[in-house]
């Protein structure tokens, strides 16, 4: 099931409301509102952390100047918490390999490690 987007520093639990980038050849760090989708090389900052944001001596920091809104709920939040409920419900699932039922001598799949049956 996917999480929604948290804050990218330590310890923090707090949602994500703003996206952090950086533009190392000039030098700048950009503080905007949240990215619709997290990307490589951003960050992703809850309100405080935006706020609070310092970069290196001869930096730049441009950062948005207004509220930074919270993202939407989404339907692909709904999506995964009903596939993810489907699949704890599913039978056949075993949780111990020593439940696998090996009568037959059959091969079968349990997630992507093949189960070899005992040999006579």
């Amino acid at each position: 099931m996917r999480s929604p987007r948290r804050c990218s520093r330590n310890g923090c639990p707090r949602p994500a409301v703003a996206t952090l980038t950086y533009v190392y050849h000039e030098s700048t760090a950009v503080v905007g509102p949240l990215a619709q989708f997290a990307e490589p090389h951003t960050y992703d900052l809850c309100e405080t952390h935006a706020r609070s944001l310092t970069a290196p001596r001869g930096w730049e920091v441009v950062r948005h100047e207004g509220a930074f809104d919270p993202p939407p709920p989404t339907t692909d939040d709904l999506v995964a918490l009903a596939d993810a409920v489907r699949e704890a419900a599913r039978p056949g699932r075993y949780d111990d390999f020593d439940d696998m039922p090996h009568a037959g001598h059959q091969q079968g799949r349990r997630g992507h490690l093949r189960v070899i049956p005992p040999s006579q």
